[in-house]
């Protein structure tokens, strides 16, 4: 419970016990194997989830290339934007790549969390404009930085994922191929 707890003020800013009991009453704890999906493309995603441990891989098949388009850690929100909020087909698979705990809210409880909590919608405006920023901030890595600048970058944020999943994935997500990623990784090393 308390680790709940820090993870959703964490999330979503100072609240109050009662606001915090009343949030956790609406989450569910859920566990995926390695492998399982929480979500496939052209479904509909219908949940919204912390990530309370594992590693979740959000992926695409474009043209028969896989597409890494982010991977998610402990703490993340992990859900497909476009399903869960729009219902409409999800554009990714979020698949688990290790064994996964999350905490897990559906569509329908999500809106009945914003009918009994009207604070939420306030949260939930925060909480939009923080992974806007975010995005913002991916794409302009991807714009101004050159492949080293990224690469440097997402290591120190995220040192413990290079010995976790394949090292193409992680390419993926900074927007290179295999090979160069390996070019910048061994000249990384070489000069440590």
């Amino acid at each position: 419970m308390k680790d709940f707890n820090q993870r959703i003020q964490k999330q979503f800013g100072p609240l109050t016990l009662q606001e915090i009991d009343l949030i956790r009453s609406y989450f569910k704890e859920e566990h995926l194997h390695k492998n399982e999906f929480f979500t496939e493309a052209d479904k509909v995603c219908n949940r919204l989830s912390i990530v309370q441990s594992g590693i979740l891989r959000v992926y695409s098949l474009s043209d028969g290339k896989d597409i890494t388009q982010w991977i998610s850690t402990d703490n993340d929100l992990i859900t497909d934007v476009v399903g869960f909020f729009f219902n409409r087909p999800n554009r990714w698979n979020i698949q688990a790549f290790s064994e996964t705990v999350l905490w897990t809210i559906t569509q329908d409880d999500y809106r009945k969390l914003c009918v009994e909590f009207p604070r939420w919608n306030e949260i939930e405006k925060a909480l939009i404009a923080k992974c806007f920023a975010g995005l913002e901030n991916r794409v302009f890595s991807h714009l101004s930085m050159t492949a080293e600048e990224r690469y440097n970058a997402y290591f120190e944020q995220n040192k413990a994922l290079f010995n976790q999943v394949p090292l193409q994935y992680i390419a993926s997500v900074l927007g290179m191929t295999p090979e160069t990623f390996s070019r910048i990784r061994k000249r990384q090393r070489d000069n440590s």
